[in-house]
C-alpha cells in the first residue's frame, strides 16, 4: 500500500486519489501549468472571482494551498465584487499587445454564484467578444444553487454565459471538474472564446475518488480549423472595429466549438441499446439523477439496454453538438430530455432536428400533449425521474413487469411525501447566542431597516420592521 498524504490531492502525478469537487476545481490550474511546461510553455495562471455558494468554499481552499500555488506561478486575487473580477480576467488575455511581457500566456479561472454571473454579464461579454490569448483560456466558474438553498434567488446560469456568446461545460461529477477543466481551457484557446463551465452544489460539494492523470493527461485534439480571418482569431480588441469583432466571433470562433466538442468526446454515450426505442439525453447534475433514476427501477446498464434504453451524456450543453445528437438519434422512437430548470438543451435538439427525416418524438419538460412532465421551478429528485422513465417505455409498449412495480411503488413514495401536513411548530432561524448581530440588528422605535446579503438578514424573520432583502450590493 502506497503512503497517502492529505496533499495527494494536489500533488500526486497518477494513480487514484479522493477529493471534492471544489479541490478538484483548485486541482485543475495546477495541472495546467504543468501541462504548459512539459510542452515547453513558459505560462502562469490567474484565479478571480466572488465567494458565495456553492462556490463559497473555492477561496477558502486556495488560501490553504496558496504556497503551492505561487510556486506554480499562478495568482489567486479574490474580486472586489464579481465584476472587477471578470474585468481582471479579461486583461490577462491582452498579453499579445503587452510591452515587455515575460510570460507566454496567462490562463484565468473566474468564479461566481448565479446572481454574480448575472451581474458581471457587461464585463464577461466584452472579454468573451475581445477573445483569449492562444496560450492563455478562461474558465468561467458559474455555481449554481438551482434550488435557492442559500441565495435570494432560484438561478441557472446557462442563459447567461449563452447571452455572452460563450459555449457551456457542464460537469456531472468530480472526474468531470478534472477532465472537462483541462479540456474546457484547451478549448478556449482553440477557438479563441471564453469556457463556460456550469456546476451545483451536488457535483462541488461531492466527495468521489477519481483518477488523477497530471502531466499524463491525454492532449486534446485540435481539428483543422479552416479559413482564419486576416487578424487570426485571438484577442480582437473590441475598441479597434467593433463590428469586425462580432464578425470574428461568430463567423470564425463559433463553429469551432462544435468541432472541438466531436473531436475530443466530450460528450458520450453511457448506454447503447441494441434495439432503439427510448433515447435519454441528460446534462450536469442530471446525468447522475439519471443512472440512479434508472437503479431504482432496478436497471443496471445491461438491463436498461436491453429494455431499448440508451442514455447520452452531454458534456457540452451549450451548443448541442449536431453531429454526435442526430448519430444518437438516429433510430430512436422518442427522445427524453432530463436537466434541471428550463429545458435548455431539449429546445436546441429540437431546432436542430426538425424536418430531419426519421427524426424521433422529443420530450422532456412537458410530454407529446403539453402536459406537465420534468418539473423546471424545483430541484430534480431520481425518484421523479424514475417514475416518468417508466411511463414513457409504458407509453412506448415496452412491458417488464419488474419496472412497471417498482414504478408504482415509487409514485405511492411521492404521493405520500407530498401528502404529508407540515409541523404545526415553527421555529425561525435566527442569530447563535453571543453573536452581536442579537443586538446590532435591533432597530430603534419608529425606524426600519432593510435586510441585506449575509446571516444578518435572519433579522428580517424577528418582526415587521425590517424591508425584505435586496440583490447583492443593492
Amino acid at each position: 500500500m502506497r503512503d497517502v498524504k492529505l496533499e495527494d490531492k494536489y500533488t500526486l502525478e497518477t494513480g487514484t486519489v479522493m477529493m471534492t469537487g471544489t479541490q478538484a476545481l483548485v486541482r485543475v490550474p495546477l495541472i495546467q501549468r504543468a501541462l504548459d511546461r512539459q510542452a515547453g510553455l513558459n505560462t502562469a495562471g490567474f484565479i478571480s472571482g466572488y465567494r458565495g455558494s456553492p462556490l463559497g468554499g473555492y477561496d477558502q481552499e486556495l488560501w490553504r494551498v496558496r504556497e503551492l500555488l505561487e510556486q506554480q506561478d499562478i495568482l489567486f486575487q479574490p474580486g472586489v465584487n464579481e465584476d472587477l473580477a471578470a474585468t481582471a480576467v479579461w486583461g490577462t488575455q491582452m498579453l499579445a499587445t503587452t510591452p515587455q511581457a515575460n510570460k507566454d500566456g496567462v490562463f484565468a479561472i473566474w468564479y461566481g454564484k448565479g446572481p454574480g454571473v448575472d451581474r458581471s454579464g457587461d464585463a464577461l461579454r466584452h472579454g468573451n467578444i475581445a477573445g483569449t490569448h492562444p496560450h492563455g483560456g478562461v474558465l468561467v466558474v458559474a455555481g449554481d444553487d438551482h434550488s435557492g438553498k442559500s441565495s435570494t434567488l432560484a438561478h441557472q446560469s446557462e442563459m447567461a454565459l449563452m447571452h455572452a456568446g460563450m459555449p457551456v461545460l457542464a460537469p456531472s461529477n468530480v472526474q468531470d471538474v478534472l477532465d472537462l477543466g483541462l479540456l474546457g481551457f484547451a478549448m478556449s484557446r482553440y477557438t479563441g472564446l471564453y469556457t463556460g463551465f456550469k456546476l451545483c452544489n451536488e457535483v462541488l460539494e461531492q466527495t468521489m475518488t477519481v483518477e488523477a492523470r497530471g502531466v499524463a493527461t491525454p492532449a486534446s485534439v485540435e481539428p483543422d480549423r479552416g479559413e482564419l480571418p486576416p487578424g487570426g482569431l485571438h484577442n480582437h480588441p473590441t475598441h479597434l472595429d467593433r463590428q469586425q469583432s462580432e464578425v470574428v466571433a461568430k463567423r470564425y470562433r463559433w463553429p469551432l466549438v462544435a468541432k472541438f466538442v466531436r473531436a475530443n468526446g466530450i460528450d458520450q454515450v453511457r448506454i447503447a441499446a441494441p434495439r432503439r426505442v427510448l433515447g435519454i439525453v441528460a446534462t450536469g447534475k442530471a446525468v447522475q439523477d439519471v443512472i440512479q433514476a434508472l437503479q431504482l427501477l432496478g436497471l443496471d446498464e445491461t438491463a436498461a439496454a436491453a429494455l431499448g434504453i440508451s442514455f447520452y451524456k452531454l458534456g457540452c450543453m451549450y451548443p448541442v453538438e449536431p453531429e454526435g445528437l442526430f448519430e444518437f438519434a438516429a433510430g430512436q422512437r422518442e427522445l427524453l430530455f432530463v436537466e434541471e430548470k428550463e429545458g435548455f438543451t431539449e429546445a436546441q435538439a429540437k431546432a436542430l432536428l426538425y424536418g430531419r427525416p426519421g427524426a424521433p418524438l422529443v420530450v422532456g419538460k412537458q410530454d407529446e400533449d403539453g402536459a406537465f412532465m420534468i418539473p423546471s421551478d424545483v430541484q430534480l429528485e431520481p425518484i421523479q425521474i424514475a417514475v416518468v422513465i417508466a411511463e414513457r417505455l409504458r407509453r412506448l409498449g415496452v412491458e417488464s413487469v419488474g419496472v412497471a412495480e417498482r414504478a408504482r411503488q415509487l409514485a405511492d413514495e411521492l404521493t405520500w411525501a407530498a401528502a404529508l401536513a407540515p409541523a404545526e411548530a415553527a421555529r425561525s432561524p435566527y442569530f447563535c447566542s453571543g453573536c452581536p448581530h442579537n443586538s446590532g440588528t435591533r432597530t430603534t422605535e419608529g425606524s426600519i431597516a432593510a435586510g441585506g446579503i449575509g446571516c444578518h438578514a435572519m433579522a428580517m424573520y424577528s418582526g415587521p420592521a425590517m424591508l425584505p432583502n435586496t440583490q447583492m450590493g443593492g
